[in-house]
C-alpha cells in the first residue's frame, strides 16, 4: 500500500487560533499509512489574473500551486466569518484554481469541519465551503458533516480536545474520509 499524503488548510491565520488547535488534534487520527501536512496559506498575495496573464506568477503562489500537486486529499478545517469562509481560506482556493485549465483541487477528495465558540459550529462557512469545492470538482465528504460548536469548552489549556464524545465523533469523520480516499 501506497503512503496517501493529506493536506490540511486552517481557515484561520490567529495563533492561538481554535481551527489550528483542533486540526493538531485530528491529524493524531488518521491511520498508519497516511502522511498528514498543513499547508501554510497566509503569505499568499490575493488572488489576481494578471499573474498568470502576464506570466509573472510570484513566487508565493508557484510554490504553493506546486505544494498542492503533492497531495492526494485535503481537509479543511474552518472558522466562520460573517455566515462565510475567511478571505485567507477562499484566497487559497482561487489561487490553486487557476488558471482553470490547471485546477490543482480537481478530483480529489476532500472533507470539512468547521467550528464556532458558539453554539452553531460554523454552519454557514461549512456550506458555503462545500458549494466552492463542488464547483472545484472535488468529491466531498457528505456523512458525518462536522460543525464543532462551543470549541473553546472542548479544548484545554495546551490545546487538547477534552470532551471523549468529541473525540470520538472525529474519529468517525477521519475513518469516513479515509473511506471516501481509498476509493
Amino acid at each position: 500500500m501506497s503512503v496517501k499524503k493529506v493536506g490540511v488548510l486552517v481557515g484561520s491565520l490567529r495563533r492561538e487560533s481554535y481551527s489550528k488547535k483542533l486540526a493538531n488534534n485530528v491529524v493524531t487520527l488518521f491511520p498508519d499509512g497516511y502522511e498528514i501536512e498543513c499547508i501554510k496559506i497566509g503569505n499568499l498575495p490575493f488572488y489576481n489574473q494578471d499573474f498568470d496573464d502576464e506570466n509573472n506568477v510570484p513566487t508565493e503562489v508557484v510554490d504553493f500551486r506546486n505544494k498542492l500537486g503533492e497531495f492526494d486529499a485535503f481537509l479543511f478545517i474552518t472558522p466562520e466569518y460573517n455566515r462565510s469562509v475567511p478571505a485567507v481560506l477562499k484566497n487559497a482556493l482561487d489561487t490553486g484554481s487557476r488558471p482553470k485549465t490547471e485546477n490543482r483541487w480537481g478530483g480529489k477528495p476532500a472533507a470539512i469541519i468547521s467550528q464556532s465558540p458558539g453554539g452553531i459550529g460554523g454552519f454557514g462557512a461549512n456550506h458555503h465551503l462545500r458549494q466552492s469545492l463542488t464547483c472545484l470538482n472535488m468529491s466531498v465528504l457528505q456523512q458525518p458533516e462536522a460543525y464543532i460548536g462551543n470549541v473553546a469548552t472542548l479544548l484545554d489549556e495546551s490545546g487538547s480536545l477534552t470532551n471523549e464524545g468529541t473525540v470520538e465523533f472525529l474519529q468517525k469523520f477521519v475513518a469516513k474520509f479515509v473511506k471516501l480516499i481509498e476509493k
